[in-house]
């Protein structure tokens, strides 16, 4: 029958080595950076990349500007295939009439399924290029789910090869004692002269 005994490394025994106490407080801390540090960069790095998304979407928001245009280009008659399901948005002629400058005729990205004569959102920069409509919240809260997990991610990497090295570095030190110890002892063993 094997007998575990738990907590031996912290312990005063004759048996345990300085190596012992260092794999011992390793494992403490690698346990609280896993289960607590790495979370917490992932949160606080996830927080930094909302507050960027969303005033980089603010900002665009500001520089943008929506127009409702009709579609008078040419269309595609089929749609290329989009694995699953996502829509596909293609360039098509659009016109749309300011008041204050007059009808404008420009190629934008309009939604896929949009025919000849459809009413369509498309967005413009202060130049008047067609650009993509600023970030929504979904787009917003993606890029801050994709960073925090990257960041947990890359946290608990460090933090793992970390301890694969400080155990590398124990476990060297450990056989060293054990080699200092056994050339003391052998020669009482082996009744060999040292």
């Amino acid at each position: 029958m094997r007998t575990r005994v738990r907590g031996w490394r912290w312990r005063r025994n004759p048996l345990r080595r300085r190596s012992d106490m260092v794999e011992a407080w390793t494992a403490l801390v690698v346990s609280v950076l896993l289960f607590v540090g790495a979370p917490l960069a992932g949160a606080l790095a996830g927080w930094w990349a909302h507050d960027e998304a969303r005033a980089l979407a603010v900002a665009q928001g500001a520089a943008r500007h929506r127009v409702r245009a009709e579609v008078v280009g040419r269309t595609p008659d089929r749609l290329p295939s989009v694995q699953g399901g996502r829509d596909h948005s293609y360039r098509a002629e659009v016109r749309w009439t300011d008041p204050a400058t007059g009808t404008h005729t420009v190629n934008a990205l309009v939604p896929a399924g949009t025919r000849h004569g459809d009413t369509v959102a498309v967005w413009f920069d202060a130049r008047g290029r067609a650009v993509p409509p600023p970030p929504g919240e979904a787009q917003i809260w993606q890029h801050t789910v994709t960073i925090g997990t990257c960041a947990t991610g890359g946290a608990v990497a460090v933090v793992l090869l970390a301890n694969a090295v400080v155990r590398r570095v124990s476990t060297g030190h450990r056989l060293g004692e054990w080699e200092r110890e056994w050339a003391r002892t052998e020669p009482e063993w082996t009744r060999r002269r040292a």
